[in-house]
């Protein structure tokens, strides 16, 4: 996840229109000629506590150069969701994984508060964007959601450092004691690959990690399947983009 670290405190939410300026999404039909691709906006669904604030927000949002407001009760697709809360209460959460089980997509979250200790909670629900309400300016809100669209993500300065810790902490105290890694391999399991990505055969790394050759096999073979890899090759690949290896 990238992250923007820059945080403005600007008051509270405004209502005027928003500064004038682009960010958009290009789609392209099967066949279609990349330079004629057509340009479209991002389409972004709102919740909000209460309509004052939902109309204030979706208000802001429609006038903006690049994006598209879905209306409330619509069924069409969305790019982005923006929850306004006070807080990541119990309800809310629950919410937020409800919305991440029927719609599969990002969540600009603007919260009046919330606790370091939500942040893994909130990056569980699909959020890849926190905005704090006091810095939620119709500019910021109006980039954060581009972000979004475009596969960024947005923390502030305070709340991006106490994720990697929280990160650090889960792998050193949770995972690691019991053999795991966030890739989802084990140790031994990222050994094996990385003798693999190396050129190894399966008598070799059985050398070399003092294993039977059916030891290796049990190994690779697990890894395959669990991850539902197609084959050595794609396992190494996979370890490759994990960052193990």
């Amino acid at each position: 996840m990238t992250a923007n670290t820059q945080t403005e405190k600007t008051g509270p939410l405004p209502t005027g229109p928003l500064p004038t300026g682009t960010r958009t999404t290009r789609t392209q039909t099967a066949g279609e000629n990349p330079a004629k691709a057509a340009i479209r906006p991002a389409k972004v669904l709102v919740r909000a506590p209460d309509p004052l604030t939902h109309s204030a927000i979706s208000g802001q949002l429609a006038t903006a150069p690049g994006i598209e407001v879905v209306a409330v009760g619509s069924t069409g697709p969305a790019d982005v969701a923006v929850f306004v809360t006070e807080r990541l209460t119990v309800d809310v959460t629950s919410t937020l994984r409800r919305l991440k089980s029927s719609l599969r997509i990002p969540v600009v979250l603007i919260p009046s508060q919330i606790d370091r200790a939500d942040l893994f909670t909130a990056v569980e629900c699909n959020v890849v964007a926190v905005l704090p309400r006091v810095a939620a300016t119709s500019e910021r809100i109006r980039e954060t959601v581009l972000t979004a669209a475009s596969g960024g993500g947005v923390l502030p300065t305070k709340l991006l450092g106490e994720l990697l810790r929280q990160f650090e902490w889960m792998q050193r105290e949770v995972l690691s004691p019991h053999g795991l890694h966030t890739s989802g391999l084990t140790p031994r399991e990222i050994d094996v690959l990385r003798l693999m990505s190396e050129g190894l055969d399966t008598a070799e790394i059985a050398v070399r990690m003092c294993l039977s050759e059916r030891a290796v096999k049990r190994v690779v073979f697990g890894v395959t399947q669990r991850l539902n890899l197609r084959n050595r090759p794609h396992a190494v690949a996979y370890a490759l983009r994990s960052g193990v290896i």
